[in-house]
């Protein structure tokens, strides 16, 4: 195919760019499928004005030559070229013929990924992340499919805000089983993890006139983040061998607070009874709120979970969760339960949110509760994070002579405590980190002093083998 000559209706900024530089690009619309030939030629002409193979000014074959060139139909021709007039990548004049149009579109850069990853080490210990290989594919790729055969089609449209009435029963079920948790499916919404029950939360105690909200010190660094975006500062509050300390408690004058009592993040504990107890008694002398995250409650080792705070007084306490530990963050799936008094306000700011968690979502996981399958992967889940738990403190005693565990024996990390002689902390960290391993120190998680080399350990997302190079390398490292 030979060059044309610029458009007269270009001006002077027009010159004869040839068409043939372009030509290869669209050689495969003949060779694919009819029903994907308009499909594909449009696509072919996309790239080639945006990689600049089709220049602007260039003029383009009638529809006729090109679709004899093509060996397609002319129909298919003249319909790329209407759509892509449409969209700004050509111009046709009558009587002119069609022209790269004068706003050529840039190359699109290719997206970046922000998600957190593991950075490449060695051994990475920074806690939070489970075993992403154990996620149950099969199970849940034929729950899927009996989900897509058996759901009624109004159950496509807009959902519940709360989330759909089958999944807010078996979870109520589930919870009140498993975490002895006060479980009215009508005060139960679905929520895409901790994370936006959190938030939401957050707004309604700020639209209630709550300007301030207390956290656990050392605590989870992602609560007073979200608080903040809700619009609420966050007063760190100490803990004692018990929980949270009730007396810095009384004196901060919040009248809401974030706890983790089913196994303290990090510290590692349970808060005692007679801490459970005392928690409550505040609550109600200042008509407060306690905001229980149990985000690995379902994980303990060596006795049974303790139940959860929300079963002694649940018009006192707000209990989130999710299955980002026991299946994957990535799902975005999770749970809030809330007091009578919130639950109109709670349900109305996820109406405005988002209009409610995806159907599909919830079909498939209250389909998976029902069935038993996830006690399965809790079950599954328990015996694989138990096994590594027991390696990396048998590797701490072997390479880390002295050194001691703290906390209960249950969740995805553990507190280490290694001998003075290897402190100060930042100068063991900056050698550990040296050598490829990821280590977090207490510190990171709270303001605490310095005061030895305690160390906040991730185990479940790590296998055994590698717990052992990484317990081995650090020793190794600091010497």
């Amino acid at each position: 195919m030979t060059s044309s000559r610029a458009n007269p209706g270009d001006g002077d900024r027009s010159t004869a760019v040839p068409w043939a530089a372009a030509w290869e690009l669209l050689l495969p619309v003949a060779e694919v499928p009819a029903r994907a030939r308009g499909r594909t030629l449009r696509a072919a002409l996309r790239e080639a004005i945006r990689t600049g193979r089709l220049a602007r000014g260039t003029r383009l074959p009638s529809s006729r030559e090109l679709a004899a060139d093509l060996g397609v139909s002319r129909g298919l021709v003249t319909e790329a070229y209407e759509q892509l007039v449409a969209e700004g990548y050509l111009r046709s004049g009558r009587g002119a013929g069609t022209w790269v149009g004068a706003a050529v579109r840039a190359a699109l850069p290719r997206a970046r990924d922000l998600a957190p990853r593991s950075p490449g080490a060695r051994a990475d210990f920074v806690p939070g992340t489970p075993d992403l290989s154990l996620f149950p594919r099969a199970a849940w790729a034929a729950a899927q499919r009996g989900v897509l055969a058996e759901l009624p089609h109004q159950d496509l449209g807009y959902p519940d805000p709360r989330g759909l009435p089958r999944l807010r029963t078996a979870l109520a079920e589930l919870l009140a089983r498993r975490r002895g948790v006060v479980a009215d499916p009508e005060r139960i919404v679905v929520v895409s993890g901790v994370a936006q029950a959190t938030t939401l939360l957050g707004y309604v105690l700020h639209a209630r006139g709550i300007r301030s909200i207390g956290v656990e010190d050392p605590g989870s660094p992602e609560h007073g983040t979200l608080y903040a975006a809700a619009g609420l500062a966050t007063v760190s509050l100490p803990l004692d061998e018990e929980g949270l300390a009730v007396g810095p408690l009384g004196e901060s004058g919040v009248r809401a607070v974030v706890t983790t009592p089913a196994h303290q993040f990090p510290w590692g504990i349970a808060y005692s009874a007679r801490r459970r107890t005392e928690l409550l008694d505040w609550a109600r002398s200042v008509d407060g709120l306690i905001v229980e995250d149990d985000y690995d409650g379902d994980f303990r080792y060596d006795r049974a979970p303790v139940g959860a705070l929300q079963g002694l007084d649940p018009e006192r306490v707000a209990y989130a969760g999710s299955v980002s530990k026991s299946l994957a963050p990535g799902l975005r799936l999770g749970w809030l339960l809330v007091p009578t008094s919130l639950a109109e306000e709670v349900v109305e700011r996820k109406r405005t949110m988002d209009l409610g968690h995806p159907t599909l979502d919830q079909a498939l996981f209250a389909r998976f509760v029902e069935r038993g399958d996830y006690d399965r992967q809790l079950r599954r889940c328990q015996r694989a994070y138990r096994e590594r738990r027991d390696v990396l403190v048998s590797a701490l005693a072997e390479h880390f002579p002295g050194a001691r565990v703290s906390g209960i024996a249950a969740g995805l990390h553990v507190i280490a405590v290694l001998p003075d002689r290897y402190g100060p902390l930042d100068r063991f960290l900056e050698r550990v980190n040296a050598a490829g391993v990821a280590v977090r120190g207490l510190t990171a998680y709270g303001r605490l002093r310095d005061d030895g080399v305690r160390l906040v350990l991730g185990y479940a997302h790590l296998s055994p083998a590698r717990i052992r190079e990484g317990v081995r390398a650090m020793a190794v490292a600091a010497g």
